[in-house]
């Protein structure tokens, strides 16, 4: 997992080569995220009216950075993942959920609009406490409109950030969050508490963001998520995880 002892950096340049990761986790997440298109593909899969150009744009970018990664192969047309599965380029209509089952990280493409960046497409399987259902079709302000923290100004300047980015750059962040519930997949409706207890056994979850332009109006927002119990951090680790998140809290979250 990454460092924690950044202490939740702001936003900060990817590195060539750097906007996808494969880690540990990669064969038993990439399992996990097939089984819950398949299944559950209403709940993990969205769309809201609006261009589509942005999700042919976003996997023509993912398959280029994963065949720079170890484990990657073209293979006839298609690309074997690192865990041995094939997946086809052309087998699912919606591009984007290719694009999802070829890496480890959840994305989620925004369209600049007159009221904002909107959030037009997603495949999320790994939500940290919030629901797709509930944000898909909104802004910026609208997403995060049950954090009080996030406000007209960290919109505007958020916004700012989104509007000057350019095409095939991208910029990242930490969060970090503590669980006792080790599943990936925990959706919550806005104003729903997530449970924690501290005096349990605790799950840190730290989710790498990162945005990247795909298009002149689109831009992708993608969430690598790592998951480790507390007791596996490294002292440097342990000690620049904030008080308030050890408590439950977190930086960043959406609920």
């Amino acid at each position: 997992m990454d460092p924690l002892g950044a202490r939740l950096p702001g936003l900060q340049p990817v590195a060539p080569g750097d906007w996808l990761r494969v880690d540990d986790a990669f064969a038993a997440q990439m399992a996990y995220r097939d089984q819950l298109i398949a299944t559950r593909r209403g709940e993990v899969v969205m769309r809201s009216a609006g261009p589509v150009e942005a999700e042919a744009a976003l996997l023509r970018e993912v398959e280029a950075a994963v065949l720079s990664l170890p484990g990657y192969q073209r293979v006839a047309g298609d690309i074997r993942r690192p865990d041995g599965v094939i997946v086809s380029l052309s087998s699912d209509d919606n591009p984007l959920v290719t694009a999802a089952r070829l890496a480890q990280e959840d994305f989620l493409i925004l369209e600049q609009t007159p009221e904002g960046h909107v959030l037009t497409s997603a495949v999320l399987c790994f939500p940290a406490s919030w629901t797709l259902s509930q944000k898909i079709g909104r802004n910026m302000l609208g997403i995060h409109q049950p954090v009080d923290r996030y406000d007209d100004g960290i919109a505007k300047r958020v916004n700012r950030v989104m509007d000057v980015l350019q095409q095939g750059n991208a910029v990242w962040r930490a969060n970090v969050l503590c669980y006792n519930d080790p599943e990936l997949h925990q959706p919550r409706l806005e104003h729903e508490r997530r449970p924690f207890d501290p005096e349990a056994r605790v799950f840190v979850r730290v989710e790498r963001q990162a945005l990247k332009r795909l298009t002149p109006t689109a831009t992708v927002f993608s969430i690598h998520t790592y998951l480790v119990p507390i007791e596996a951090l490294t002292p440097e680790q342990s000690a620049s995880l904030p008080e308030n998140v050890r408590r439950g809290g977190s930086m960043g979250e959406t609920n």
